[in-house]
């Protein structure tokens, strides 16, 4: 009975494995800190070794999460979290300054299982946008809050508040300072094209996907502008049937082409490949006229880093010990 027992046990779990049911024990983080004109050279050798340090600490809260059976909703919240955190990246504190002066922030996370998501747009005053945007995800009617409602509702719901000066640096102010400047010879925005916007996209053991975004948005940024980091389908997008994305980049292209969106969609209808899908949106937005970059996971944990541009701050860390942080295009 017992010899029995055990081999109908056996039975049961080649079937399970030749069918791949425990490849759901797997997990894959990806984590982006913007993309743009880093090359060999441009970063001073302290600016490469923090910018690699503030990847790898957020590699590695998103892998804590997911390496105890946590959700990828929760890995990409606390690996952005960490780069909001920062003062580095274009996000929380050291984002970039609007033309008047402010840093307004921006944020979304989607979740892949059901498609749930919340944004935020213009926040000055709350600490972790993409802990804002949660929450208008799971405490809120809504998807999108901006402005000053958006700090409004944060506060309501707790969150961590803080003087608008926390988000300043001396960095960032100067760069502003910089781009007025050079705003009376004709040229706008960034004119040193890096787009910090950070972001993280993950499948967890359960197999769902989950995406988050956050920025700062623009230099020298007028009249409440948004880019597509909140924009869902644009900056952020996850889809169980698709993939999990989050973008970085010239925010008024990734709109236009609904970048996110239109990377899951061709894996979901056109069965691509993660790594073609990226590849040939990311196309698209550079005939447009358009630079940035994008990450990107699959249900079955195939990811993809795409970027149009010298380099773009990334990681990746995965169940099968894969654990590294990158900066430039010729980088492994």
């Amino acid at each position: 009975m017992m010899r029995n027992s055990l081999g109908i046990a056996a039975a049961f779990a080649a079937f399970f494995i030749s069918n791949g049911a425990f490849a759901m024990q797997d997990w894959t983080l990806l984590i982006h800190g913007g993309a743009g004109a880093m090359a060999p050279g441009k970063l001073e050798p302290a600016q490469d070794a923090a910018r690699r340090a503030g990847l790898a600490a957020a590699l590695e809260a998103g892998k804590a999460v997911l390496a105890s059976g946590g959700s990828a909703l929760d890995a990409v919240e606390a690996a952005v979290k960490v780069l909001e955190d920062d003062p580095g990246f274009n996000a929380g504190r050291g984002s970039v300054f609007t033309y008047e002066g402010v840093n307004e922030l921006d944020a979304a996370i989607m979740d892949g299982r059901n498609r749930a998501a919340g944004a935020v747009a213009g926040l000055t005053r709350t600490r972790n946008p993409v802990t804002a945007a949660r929450a208008v995800m799971e405490k809120s009617p809504h998807v999108m809050l901006q402005g000053p409602g958006a700090d409004r509702f944060a506060r309501e719901r707790g969150l961590d508040q803080v003087d608008p000066s926390y988000f300043r640096t001396e960095e960032r102010w100067q760069q502003l300072q910089k781009m007025k400047e050079n705003a009376k010879t004709g040229a706008v925005f960034d004119a040193d094209m890096k787009y910090g916007t950070v972001g993280a996209v993950a499948k967890d053991v359960h197999g769902n996907l989950a995406a988050a975004t956050s920025t700062g948005g623009l230099t020298g940024k007028r009249w409440g502008r948004v880019g597509d980091s909140p924009v869902l389908g644009a900056g952020t997008y996850a889809d169980n049937r698709g993939c999990a994305v989050s973008a970085t980049g010239s925010g008024e292209y990734y709109i236009r082409v609904g970048v996110a969106h239109e990377i899951c969609a061709r894996m979901r209808f056109g069965k691509e490949n993660v790594q073609t899908a990226v590849d040939a949106v990311q196309a698209e937005v550079k005939a447009l006229g358009g630079v940035g970059g994008v990450i990107a996971v699959s249900p079955d944990g195939t990811s993809a880093f795409s970027f149009n541009t010298p380099g773009m701050y990334r990681g990746r860390a995965t169940s099968g010990g894969e654990f590294a942080v990158h900066i430039y295009g010729d980088e492994d």
